[in-house]
């Protein structure tokens, strides 16, 4: 199964257009409803996904980058008009690309045309305009995506479901590379290796078992802040001589007391601190 924006599938946001209230949507959970099409040879299934969160993320990005587009072009037609000797067209062209290139999220929605002119100094003049239609086209797929398989009997919501699986299991791949430090594997010998993946699968469970928490604590499901913010947590020893004069010390270690906002968050999960840390009998007597 793969994912892909719409970018060529016009039918299907047309569809979209004229149906946005037919009976065929389907709501998955609030703010994204799915449908399904079948592919033209009936080897294929698609299924046109809707999100409203997605919507308004990049409607938020087309703006931010077609502001910047706009201030670039605004800047650069002012500089050709201004200008006191003719100038390079080269430069002028490379300068237009660029900017069009770092804002390609929004360079679609314009037509830049740079013209001889000889009136003014420059010998140069920009001509922008806004395409209508790149407007039109951008309202109705924002927000909106295609997953495509090869699976004919299922639901709309059985595939999105299976989709979001996959993009958990790929989650899961990247927190074992760079959170849990999964790759790279500096160990040459086999049992050492098996030992290094090992224990990282048993802090890959005891991340999910955190996310668990959050989730029933109402605090999202991304542990990385979480952890971030425990690990200022810090325990200290505290060492006192012996009054028998025998120069030996009794060590002490105990928790540092979080602060409000780090209680705050371990009431949430529903964890205590210790107030001292006891070694295990075992490294006690070695």
């Amino acid at each position: 199964m793969a994912t892909y924006p719409l970018v060529g599938a016009r039918r299907l946001v047309r569809s979209r257009s004229r149906s946005s209230t037919a009976r065929d949507w389907h709501t998955v959970r609030d703010g994204l409803e799915v449908k399904l099409c079948p592919g033209p040879d009936g080897e294929e299934t698609f299924v046109l996904c809707r999100s409203a969160d997605r919507r308004d993320k990049e409607k938020a990005m087309h703006d931010r980058f077609a502001a910047r587009i706009e201030q670039g072009l605004t800047s650069l037609s002012r500089r050709l008009t201004h200008a006191q000797q003719p100038l390079d067209r080269g430069p002028i062209e490379r300068q237009i690309g660029r900017l069009l290139g770092t804002n390609s999220r929004a360079a679609g929605r314009y037509l830049v045309r740079l013209m001889d002119q000889p009136q003014v100094a420059s010998k140069l003049q920009l001509d922008w305009s806004a395409r209508a239609e790149w407007d039109d086209w951008s309202r109705h797929s924002e927000g909106c995506y295609l997953l495509r398989s090869n699976v004919a009997d299922w639901t709309p919501e059985e595939l999105w479901r299976t989709y979001v699986q996959l993009s958990d299991a790929e989650a899961a791949f990247r927190n074992h590379k760079s959170d849990l430090s999964l790759r790279p594997v500096w160990h040459q010998k086999q049992h050492r290796v098996q030992a290094h993946i090992f224990v990282c699968f048993l802090a890959y469970a005891l991340w999910k078992t955190l996310e668990q928490w959050q989730v029933r604590a109402g605090l999202g499901n991304s542990p990385r802040p979480i952890l971030s913010e425990l690990a200022r947590i810090q325990s200290t020893d505290i060492v006192l001589p012996l009054a028998d004069e025998s120069a030996q010390e009794l060590r002490i270690r105990c928790v540092v007391r979080p602060d409000r906002a780090q209680a705050a968050l371990l009431d949430r999960l529903g964890l205590r601190l210790p107030e001292r840390l006891r070694a295990p009998p075992s490294l006690t007597k070695m």
